[in-house]
């Protein structure tokens, strides 16, 4: 049974990997991340998250090739539900409100945030 997709950072690194590799050794996957970690703390990462339901792997010779099981967007989809649900009390108001207040928010993207919604209030979703 899977769960649901929330990472921890060092499995979001892992997963980032795998996302734009679409699949990696555990050899590959040490080689890309910017922390230096053991081969065997990257395998258990891994070994982890295949229990997790998150990433499958392959036979290939004498080693593994991790593939994800979930995309990205659910991913990401998820993430933020569970944001909503602890950070912002199932208010996604709130999260707007503290999004619009962060000062990285340039106008473009307050214009490509103002378009997306009025795409979904006329319901081209």
């Amino acid at each position: 049974m899977k769960r649901e997709p929330i990472f921890t950072d060092r499995e979001l690194d892992v997963m980032d990997i795998l996302w734009e590799r679409r699949s990696g050794t555990v050899g590959e996957v040490q080689e890309q991340l910017a922390d230096e970690l053991a081969y065997t703390t990257v395998l258990t990462v891994l070994r982890t998250l295949e229990e997790k339901g998150f990433v499958r792997h392959t036979s290939e010779g004498r080693a593994y090739r991790y593939h994800p099981d979930v995309d990205r967007a659910t991913a990401q989809m998820s993430h933020l539900q569970y944001l909503v649900r602890k950070l912002f009390h199932g208010s996604f108001t709130r999260l707007v409100e503290r999004v619009v207040e962060l000062p990285e928010l340039n106008s473009e993207d307050v214009r490509q945030i103002r378009d997306r919604m009025e795409e979904r209030l006329n319901g081209a979703d």
